[in-house]
């Protein structure tokens, strides 16, 4: 059983986190306590597999409860991901493989989208979504099969999108991606690089209001992912959000678990269980 003193520890780390630090802070994927596993995505040791390295694959992982996103639905989360044992058909890039990940703010929390080239979010509605994309499916991704957008309402015709030029995303390495929404600016930007370091420059951006998008400043959060005639397996690697605009630095926090209130209230009664 854990000590009286680490729990205290953990009780001060979870209501920490609600005040203000991390609501959602995964340092791996041992553990998926927390969230609510769709379709084809899977726990796979320490990692969350959004899609496998299958043919026609969706699938998507979102948190179990709503993220309150009250300050005007602001939020900073930072994330790492890796595609790996990429395969079947092939466009440009010599290691094939499809179709990607995408991260998504949405009101619903349970459900996915489209498989291949809808990328588990297409017909997702009160919704965002950063999109990262290993395939090229024509104008709608303007010709690119390795690239960086963000979609809205379960479109996945882009409103924004930039190639991602520093590698390609199915060479197999980590990459680190921050996404953030100030509501304030209405501004929504997302950064991407294979290094910890935080980039000073936005990859897209968009002015967006997203309480209105969703209808809500209460939001599921998550990712989802698909496969089709190209594949790979889609891993995130580690997580963390905040419920305010408060951009993150490369490196993810301590603890490596979803932390609520709850938790914390939950561990302070077994404290205070202890004490008496």
């Amino acid at each position: 059983m854990l000590k009286l003193s680490k729990l205290a520890a953990l009780t001060t780390l979870a209501l920490s986190a609600h005040a203000g630090a991390a609501v959602i802070n995964y340092t791996d994927f041992s553990s998926v306590a927390g969230l609510t596993i769709n379709a084809n995505a899977a726990q796979v040791g320490n990692v969350l597999r959004v899609t496998p390295a299958t043919f026609s694959q969706a699938g998507s992982a979102f948190s179990t409860s709503t993220v309150s996103l009250a300050s005007g639905a602001s939020f900073s989360t930072h994330f790492q991901f890796r595609f790996t044992d990429a395969g079947g058909s092939c466009d440009s890039f010599t290691t094939c493989g499809a179709d990607g990940l995408a991260f998504v703010v949405q009101t619903l929390g349970n459900n996915v989208g489209g498989l291949g080239g809808g990328i588990g979010y297409d017909g997702i509605t009160n919704s965002i979504a950063v999109e990262f994309d290993t395939w090229n499916n024509g104008g709608i991704d303007d010709s690119s099969s390795n690239h960086i957008g963000i979609d809205v309402n379960g479109n996945i015709d882009s409103v924004v999108l930039a190639e991602v030029t520093e590698a390609d995303m199915n060479n197999g390495d980590i990459w680190n991606a921050w996404v953030d929404y100030n509501s304030v600016t209405q501004l929504l930007e997302a950064r991407l690089t294979r290094s910890s370091t935080r980039p000073t420059t936005a990859m897209v951006s968009h002015t967006i209001d997203l309480a209105s998008v969703l209808g809500t400043t209460n939001a599921f959060v998550g990712f989802t992912s698909g496969t089709g005639a190209a594949f790979a397996n889609h891993d995130l690697l580690a997580w963390t959000l905040e419920d305010r605009f408060a951009p993150i630095g490369g490196t993810v926090p301590e603890p490596g678990s979803l932390l609520l209130l709850g938790t914390g209230l939950a561990l302070g009664r077994l404290v205070q269980k202890k004490t008496k």
